[in-house]
């Protein structure tokens, strides 16, 4: 639930006096005794000659006692007062802005400021919230007038408040943000607590539960402060919501039933939170499939707000109902309260509510076989989803709002699936692929079509220079906490370092987001969109390519196998059973000394099988989903020998987010100048005090490093007596010497030791590389991927701590024209896993820097056998001149051959992602 503010800090006493709901007045203004008002009701005069022939002072108390009456009658809250409320207030108004022209005085703006807002209120109430936030938006430049900063926080709140509720949750975080600002500076702690909380709610919307929970704790925190009981019930609500999403329904109903306590003890004005939680309580009844227990609060709901004219909760209650009687299998009752709430939503503009009675109703038309008319209302659902996710100018909120919409996507391609195993003529399977494309790796997708667009020219230089700046602040307190956890440390420490984190990862997002928001070339781009079945075989596949492309659902999980001239498409076992399987797989396969395992047949009889006769010796790529993300298809077996033949022996493999990432790719790189030189390695750099290296510079190391560098140097303070200690991978110096020696000197270049430095990798000077190599420590960082990176030297050539973190965000920021990025580190190709969006990691950094197509590792790498495999790819793609996918497949083989390295362990774990050409 989200909060509103009213502004009004006068509160005017005057004489009752009964006034119709037409904009006109009595004759009689000046004596106010009970004679006078019985006479007045008896000659009504029009407004505009009451101004002309009474006095302002007059006009103003006429004006003040019908904004008084609108208050009293807004206080009852029924739809009937409310409507009455609106006269009163537009008739106080009209008066107000009269005086106003006459005089232009400070006090006269901010009363019909105060009017408006009470006007944009009712309106919003009554569901009609474009019209409230026009009232809201006529009085946000009154209050700026007259300087009342509090006052203007609030309308900025509740400006935020309808962009939220008409699905635009970014311009409905800025003008939050903009609200707590300003709330902040005037010391106005419950009007803090009221921003928080609905920053949280928008935070909530969009998938980020964690951050909505710290923002309501919080909200809740400075409400008790306060004494705000019915603010403390509504974020104690939120926190119930999230909770609920969570699956903790117990700890769901705690919250939601201490909310509705509140709620019954708070003021008659302050009650309208009782019909949420009671509501909310309903939910919880519905998810322990106790329906007519859920039934029974959402009817106490529904007559709540009826009463007071709520549009939107009479819609959520119908909603609610509807969804109780279709887990009743009573299809046509849950049709018939989804149709009346469908309305209501519609009739309030609530685009996201809207998507979810739609699919509603698309479930139950489902699961009463009707597939035709199931399809046509989780089409509009889809329409919706892709409109409200493009307003997200946050690429970050744009992704997690899309993977709280997933399940409309794998309900729209089992949809489609069931169809075309009804009519398998029809084209519903390549319409499913087409589906399956449009919910995975969204935000690549447009993240490379960007790439080139260069979308930092003609924004405005101190919003870039903020965006640095932040840069700089995550640099510095990404070493500290790494210095605290290499020490000794509390966990209250290591606390208050993740809230600063996330505190600086907020600023940093937002003002991305205002980047591409102001930005003219990001406003000029044509947002890509996902291939359809044609375009894949026509811009993706050649005849010696096969795609397959696996999409896991809650019932159902398929495999679509497409060629350049046909589909061909497969029902898997359901997601758990598949995750399930993947679970022992990497157990198992992560074993050094293991050559074969139980799991790894069950998996590759799962998911590879059913397609085994259509793969033939053809290239493979590979868009994978879910936990197979985390799957080398490389090591599965067709099982069609006795003896264990990896897939690699008669296939080269290729992983992809998604078949349109590939043909985006293509379209960026297409014509685009080949770098001038081969190759250059960043290898063996230097991570700790005690490395030998750094024997004849241990003076020099020990001076003080200048003030203003020390907060850049706390990280590789670390490396002394620590937890989080990176250990020196000596055969990547033995990898990086005999690589480099395929390739003449002037063709060229190493950074070892020291020169393998952020700064190097940094350097305009990289993108004169058609290859870059990295072979040292990656950070894998699940919880904020854009922290993770590579580790290089942590000193520099003088002995003195460095920075040596090459970070996500520092990738983005290259400009590079290799045609391959090899990581030969530890789990850089990993990240954290998004529902729709795959593996966040360095592997789209790269891309997006520039380079095609990159290779990765699934888990942490044996350092010898790597600079085995390493040399054998190098010698293979530079001196035999296989492509980059082929020479990998081939350095596979010749390891996995060798007694030594046979296990998968060694040799499973790279993978080559993006252009296989």
């Amino acid at each position: 639930m989200t909060q509103f503010n009213i502004h009004d800090s006068r509160q005017w006493q005057f004489l009752p006096l009964v006034m119709g709901r037409t904009i006109v007045i009595f004759s009689s203004i000046l004596l106010f005794s009970e004679s006078n008002v019985a006479i007045a009701r008896q000659q009504p005069i029009n407004v505009a000659q009451m101004t002309q022939t009474s006095s302002p002072d007059a006009t103003l108390a006429v004006a003040k006692l019908a904004y008084q009456e609108g208050k009293q009658l807004y206080q009852q809250g029924t739809a009937e007062s409310l409507l009455k409320a609106i006269a009163k207030f537009e008739q106080a108004l009209l008066l107000y802005r009269q005086l106003s022209d006459r005089s232009n005085g400070q006090n006269l703006r901010s009363l019909e400021a105060d009017t408006l807002v009470y006007i944009g209120k009712i309106y919003s109430n009554l569901g009609e919230k474009q019209k409230a936030l026009d009232y809201y938006k006529q009085s946000l430049p009154l209050f700026e007038q007259v300087g009342d900063k509090q006052a203007q926080g609030t309308t900025l709140n509740n400006i935020g408040k309808i962009y939220s509720e008409l699905a635009e949750k970014q311009k409905a975080l800025d003008y939050y943000n903009q609200s707590i600002s300003l709330r902040r500076q005037v010391g106005d702690k419950n009007g803090e607590a009221i921003s928080l909380n609905n920053i949280g709610s928008v935070y909530h919307f969009l998938g980020e539960k964690q951050k909505a929970l710290d923002y309501y704790n919080q909200s809740l925190l400075l409400k008790q402060q306060v004494g705000n009981k019915a603010g403390i019930a509504t974020t104690l609500n939120n926190i119930g919501k999230v909770y609920l999403d969570l699956g903790e329904k117990q700890k769901a109903l705690s919250y939601f039933s201490q909310a509705l306590s509140l709620y019954q003890q708070a003021k008659d004005a302050e009650k309208e939170g009782i019909p949420t939680a009671l509501s909310n309580i309903g939910t919880v009844y519905l998810e322990l499939a106790e329906q007519q227990k859920a039934l029974s609060y959402f009817s106490q709901a529904l007559i709540l707000y009826r009463q007071a004219g709520d549009k939107g909760g009479i819609a959520t209650a119908l909603n609610n109902i509807g969804k109780a009687y279709s887990n009743l299998g009573e299809h046509q009752k849950a049709l018939d309260y989804y149709s009346q709430s469908l309305l209501l939503y519609q009739q309030t503009g609530n685009k996201a509510r809207e998507a979810r009675t739609l699919y509603n109703i698309a479930f139950v038309q489902h699961d009463a076989g009707n597939f035709q008319s199931a399809l046509t209302q989780i089409e509009r659902v889809i329409k919706i989803v892709e409109d409200l996710r493009i307003k997200i100018d946050s690429q970050e909120l744009r992704t997690s709002y899309f993977a709280t919409v997933q399940n409309y996507y794998e309900f729209y391609v089992d949809l489609l699936m069931q169809l075309h195993k009804q009519q398998p003529s029809q084209g519903y399977d390549a319409l499913a692929l087409q589906a399956s494309e449009r919910a995975r790796a969204r935000s690549l997708l447009e993240l490379l079509a960007e790439a080139n667009a260069d979308i930092r020219q003609g924004v405005e230089p101190k919003l870039l220079a903020q965006e640095h700046n932040l840069q700089q602040q995550l640099d510095v307190l990404e070493k500290r906490r790494i210095q605290v956890l290499g020490g000794k440390h509390t966990e209250a420490q290591v606390q208050a370092l993740e809230e600063d984190t996330e505190v600086l990862l907020e600023q940093y997002k937002q003002v991305q987001a205002q980047i591409r928001a102001t930005s003219p070339r990001y406003a000029a781009l044509t947002q890509p969109q996902p291939l359809s079945l044609v375009q894949i075989q026509q811009q993706v596949l050649d005849e010696n390519t096969l795609l397959l492309e696996y999409s896991l659902g809650e019932k159902r999980s398929y495999l679509w196998a497409v060629t350049n001239k046909s589909i061909t498409s497969y029902e898997l076992p359901k997601r758990a059973d598949i995750e399930a399987t993947v679970q022992k797989f990497r157990q198992e396969i992560t074993t050094p000394y293991l050559k074969h395992s139980p799991s790894l047949d069950a998996l590759s009889q799962q998911i590879l099988a059913p397609v085994a006769q259509q793969l033939q010796k053809k290239r493979l790529a590979i868009a994978s989903d879910g936990a197979l993300q985390y799957v080398p298809f490389a090591v599965l077996t067709t099982g069609s020998s006795r003896n264990y033949e990896p897939l690699l022996l008669n296939h080269e493999i290729i992983t992809l987010p998604s078949a349109s990432t590939l043909a985006i790719l293509r379209s960026e790189h297409k014509g685009r100048k080949s770098a001038p030189k081969t190759l250059v390695v960043l290898a063996d750099p230097i991570f700790n005090s005690d490395d030998e290296r750094l024997q004849n510079k241990a003076q020099v190391s020990r001076l003080p490093a200048p003030e203003s560098n020390l907060d850049n140097l706390a990280l590789t303070r670390s490396a002394q007596d620590s937890d989080i200690r990176f250990e020196r991978l000596r055969f990547t110096r033995q990898e990086a010497e005999q690589i480099l020696s395929l390739v003449p000197i002037s063709d060229r270049k190493q950074a070892f030791d020291f020169t393998a430095s952020r700064t190097t990798a940094s350097s305009e000077n990289l993108s004169q590389y058609r290859i870059i190599h990295f072979a040292t420590h990656g950070i894998l960082n699940s919880k904020h991927p854009e922290l993770s990176g590579v580790v290089l030297s942590l000193f520099d050539d003088k002995g003195m701590p460095q920075n040596g973190f090459l970070r996500l965000h520092d990738i983005f920021n290259l400009n590079l024209q290799a045609e391959l990025v090899v990581l030969s580190a530890c789990k850089t190709g990993l990240g954290e896993e998004v529902k729709g969006e795959g593996l966040v990691g360095l592997t789209r950094g790269f891309m997006y820097a520039g380079s095609p197509r990159v290779v990765v590792s699934l888990w942490s790498v044996d350092d010898q056998a790597t600079s085995e495999l390493m040399k054998v790819f190098y010698k293979k793609m530079l001196q035999e001149g296989l492509k980059p996918a082929a020479a990998l497949r081939t350095a596979q083989i010749e390891i996995w051959r060798t007694q030594k390295y046979a296990a998968p362990y060694y040799w499973a774990p790279f993978t080559l992602q993006g252009e296989w050409k």
